[in-house]
């Protein structure tokens, strides 16, 4: 397995340690962490290809915030709280739609597309209402290659163009922008905390031992490497065939893809951007995975494929051979970080010593214990701590 390390400074003796297990289960870390981590960083909610027409909507459910991202008459793409600005009732109901206006089911207080409140039932009864500063409540956003994020706070951290700067030349032939939907975003609950899902997904060590149809894809071929913003994972497919009968489908029907370099053509390639979202590129696919923190000890996996137009039966049958591949993937990985969440509860485990080969997980560590100082601590402080 191949590892490249990101530049570090020597000297802190936590930097060959994994984050105590108290944090991955104590609320008052949790709910710092939402503040601290999460409330400050990019969201995945969609592709633009998802919200084609005026009025076209998606919500993203996170951090006790609901944000909707609208396409407006003038065709440009915002983002609002999902709130009225009257009792604060919820304006949308659902994951997507479309609306000519949004109109609250309480009040029936309406806002235009471009969030300005239009209208008011009774308005001449409310004495303190200034219709022109009472619009929704707007929420930084960003489009990176057709994908809309979206972010509660800046706290003058990098934009997703900037997090992904290095690798732009990787993801260009790709061709993001012209992906369009296949499916729809499929909701898993997962009883872990959310950093044990992002632990295993830029972990190789676990990958000969507890993936035995990812090595026989990829032999020995697994890589990962840490830069400041984002996770890098790859592998490439050996010309062994396998005895699988979906990978050995898969080997056997991926067709040439025209528009990808020679190199990437049975090429896996997976990048992890800060803190929790995942895109999974393949050259038939590409899939975005975000696990959304709903707990101490419980999260949300929000994913969905993107694909290309491509009518070809071989490229169909490979994508559904694919899926094959990647549901028994899932199902490893959902049993791995079980055990793991069960073992942290044990008081005869804190901290664990990492490898060298941990690239992914020691940088996160190190950011994390920046963020939380107290992640420092290797028993649970006194509850209470985070007032202090």
């Amino acid at each position: 397995m191949a590892t490249q390390r990101i530049e570090e400074v020597a000297g802190d003796p936590l930097d060959g340690w994994s984050l105590p297990a108290w944090t991955y289960h104590d609320e008052e870390f949790y709910r710092l962490e939402l503040d601290r981590v999460f409330r400050p960083s990019w969201q995945v909610v969609c592709h633009e290809s998802d919200v084609p027409n005026h009025g076209d909507w998606h919500t993203l459910d996170y951090c006790g915030e609901s944000v909707i991202v609208v396409r407006g008459k003038d065709d440009v793409l915002r983002a609002f709280t999902n709130v009225c600005r009257h009792r604060g009732s919820r304006l949308v109901d659902g994951a997507v739609g479309c609306a000519k206006k949004l109109v609250c089911p309480y009040h029936a207080w309406t806002y235009d597309l471009d969030g300005r409140l239009t209208g008011v039932p009774d308005s001449a009864s409310y004495p303190t209402l200034d219709k022109d500063r009472a619009g929704l409540v707007s929420v930084e956003l960003e489009i990176w290659r057709g994908f809309v994020f979206v972010r509660l706070q800046d706290d003058g951290g990098p934009s997703v163009a900037e997090m992904m700067a290095p690798y732009e030349a990787m993801v260009e032939p790709y061709r993001f922008g012209e992906l369009s939907a296949l499916g729809r975003v499929t909701l898993r609950p997962r009883s872990v905390n959310w950093k044990n899902v992002g632990d295993n997904y830029s972990d190789g060590l676990h990958i000969p031992v507890a993936h035995p149809g990812l090595t026989r894809l990829f032999g020995k071929s697994y890589g990962v490497e840490a830069e400041a913003n984002v996770d890098r994972m790859w592998g490439d497919m050996v010309d062994r065939e396998s005895a699988n009968w979906s990978e050995r489908m898969y080997q056997k029907l991926l067709p040439p893809v025209p528009h990808l370099p020679e190199q990437s053509q049975r090429h896996w390639l997976y990048f992890k951007l800060w803190p929790n979202v995942a895109f999974d590129i393949y050259p038939d696919q590409v899939d975005f995975m975000q696990w959304l923190p709903t707990g101490p000890t419980t999260c949300l996996i929000r994913e969905i494929s993107y694909v290309l137009p491509d009518d070809r039966r071989e490229m169909r049958a490979a994508r559904y051979c694919n899926w094959r591949i990647n549901r028994q993937v899932n199902a490893e990985d959902t049993a791995l970080i079980t055990r793991v969440q069960d073992g942290m509860a044990s008081r005869s485990f804190s901290m664990g010593p990492l490898s060298d080969k941990e690239v992914c997980l020691k940088h996160f560590c190190k950011r994390m214990r920046e963020i939380i100082p107290e992640a420092r601590l290797e028993q649970q402080p006194p509850v209470g701590w985070s007032r202090g």
